[in-house]
């Protein structure tokens, strides 16, 4: 069985302004709006989610004058972990055997896949 640390999760548009902090590392409203691949939501709506995101203790800001500058406050992978174990705590009993299991079966990750996966693991332990 895993703990997974409580994070709040993100909603789909959240996400998708993080990734763009994420792959950018800092950058104002004009900057995260012309990374945000199209269709683009109106700035105002992207500013609300900044603002929420900032809230929630994902985002931190530095402010310039009037302006606010971005950067993320959470890693792309503390967050992934985070959601990868509440995935598989909350669907597969915490067990990432049977959240494997269930992808392989689903052809979701294929034989040759996992074992290309198992041997880089292999590589990597001492």
């Amino acid at each position: 069985m895993i703990r997974t640390s409580i994070m709040k999760t993100l909603t789909k548009a959240e996400e998708q302004v993080m990734q763009v902090l994420w792959s950018l590392g800092e950058g104002f409203i004009r900057d995260i709006m012309d990374a945000i691949k199209p269709p683009k939501p109106h700035q105002n709506t992207v500013s609300t989610i900044l603002k929420i995101l900032v809230e929630k203790g994902f985002v931190g800001t530095n402010q310039y004058g009037r302006q606010y500058q971005y950067f993320p406050l959470i890693s792309k992978d503390t967050y992934s972990k985070s959601s990868i174990g509440s995935l598989v705590s909350s669907f597969f009993s915490g067990s990432f055997s049977d959240a494997v299991s269930f992808m392989v079966k689903e052809n979701n990750l294929s034989v040759e896949e996992l074992e290309a996966l198992l041997t880089e693991l292999k590589k990597k332990q001492p």
